[in-house]
């Protein structure tokens, strides 16, 4: 019964807490650019294995840069914006989203992998920071009752942003690479390869250097508009007896754990699906691409129709349906391939939507003065997007088989599903 009043009072609650709109449109802008910003890096796995003739296990070390950084960002970030205030976290992290981007014209020149790998560890630590200032500065500009449904209408926009980041890799990255393979590379001579990959790396370089000055305009926005403070109060961080308060905390506890597990599948899925395109429809790079677009279409319609849904269904509910509808369509890809796994491999974006804003509105629940360090805890399980993805690669190389690849993202939406079944019986126990 009184769960019920709870549901019928935060359904009358305003979504946005009033004099919060203008803040809540300008750091919800914010999930549109580092939506962009993943997904042109997902795309670079395919990219560089062409440019550099590498393994699937050697592209990897993309999403181990790129999510190591999340991982090893995410706790200064929380230090910086208990210190100082959310703003400034934003601030920081769009300097480096800028700074890492820009680095991608050094790059181009030297076409050293490392250095690319260099920039996207920059790059990423700006997202870090980023996500972990803006997610829970979503959830504190308005009742924690509307918390969970607020940071998925904001997280609503990330998907449009990784679609207009397979938009830009399309068209300027992935249409100019040079179908030789790697044989017929290995032929060549080293002039001439040189060439082909420079003319390659510079394609590369362009949408991450254009994206660079946009960066700098929404920086500019942020600086001057008058901000919210947040509800985390204080400025003082003990982080030990932080650390233990979470750690305490069953609810948080596996929260981090889902996520992490979470991340592994998305990454896994949206890195590979563009080899699980080609192997299977035999395509080139620039036409699988257009089945990833497709993925993170239905990904972005699903996110809107899961955020209204919310408002009638219980987060936990959608999300265990979510991973049992994730599981079974990446089952499917294993096992049947051609045109009917593509379609399933598309599905699997449908169900994870939900998961990410979900996980991470169910962890942050109760925190209190921990909700900031709780915060950088839930962005630090993103790295299981870089281990999970590398031990996905390895796999795909040991079998010869990308189809085998995918029990890594069946293993993770089972953690969810188990996370999804158990969170009512252990939401705020210690």
């Amino acid at each position: 019964m009184i769960k019920q009043l709870d549901k019928n009072i935060a359904q009358k609650l305003p979504l946005i807490r009033p004099g919060n709109t203008v803040p809540f449109i300008l750091v919800t802008s914010l999930f549109f650019w580092w939506g962009l910003a993943n997904n042109m890096t997902d795309t670079l796995l395919a990219a560089f294995k062409r440019i550099m003739s590498m393994t699937d296990f050697q592209t990897s070390w993309i999403q181990m840069a790129f999510y190591g950084s999340y991982f090893l960002l995410a706790l200064p970030a929380a230090i910086l914006i208990k210190k100082y205030s959310y703003k400034t976290g934003v601030l920081v992290g769009l300097g480096l989203f800028i700074l890492g981007s820009v680095l991608f014209y050094p790059a181009s020149i030297t076409m050293v992998y490392g250095h690319f790998l260099g920039a996207l560890f920059i790059l990423a630590g700006g997202l870090s920071i980023l996500e972990t200032s803006a997610n829970p500065y979503i959830i504190s500009m308005g009742s924690e009752e509307t918390g969970t449904r607020r940071l998925n209408l904001a997280q609503s926009f990330n998907p449009l942003g990784s679609i207009s980041g397979v938009i830009l890799s399309k068209i300027f990255i992935l249409s100019h690479l040079n179908l030789s393979s790697a044989e017929e590379r290995a032929n060549m001579a080293p002039e001439q390869l040189k060439a082909i990959q420079s003319e390659e790396l510079v394609s590369v370089m362009g949408p991450y250097v254009g994206v660079a000055f946009c960066l700098l305009l929404i920086w500019i926005a942020v600086k001057f508009t008058n901000m919210p403070v947040g509800s985390d109060e204080g400025t003082s961080l003990k982080l030990l007896p932080s650390i233990k308060r979470l750690v305490e905390k069953k609810n948080y506890r596996w929260a981090v754990i889902a996520q992490f597990f979470y991340m592994g599948a998305q990454i896994g899925v949206w890195s590979f699906t563009i080899r699980y395109v080609m192997q299977e429809l035999g395509s080139n790079e620039d036409n699988a691409a257009n089945y990833y677009m497709a993925s993170l279409i239905l990904f972005s319609i699903s996110r809107f129709i899961f955020t209204a849904l919310m408002k009638y269904i219980s987060p936990r509910k959608l999300l265990l349906i979510s991973a049992v509808g994730g599981g079974i369509c990446t089952l499917l890809v294993m096992v049947t391939g051609g045109i009917v796994g593509v379609i399933c491999l598309v599905m699997i974006s449908g169900f994870m939507s939900l998961m990410f804003p979900t996980i991470y509105g169910l962890g942050m629940k109760g925190l209190g003065k921990d909700t900031k360090l709780g915060g950088s805890g839930l962005i630090m399980a993103i790295l299981g997007g870089a281990v999970l993805t590398t031990i996905q690669g390895q796999l795909s190389d040991w079998t010869s088989s990308i189809n085998i690849s995918f029990s890594v993202p069946l293993i993770c939406f089972m953690v969810v599903m188990l996370y999804a079944g158990i969170q009512k019986k252990i939401d705020f126990q210690v």
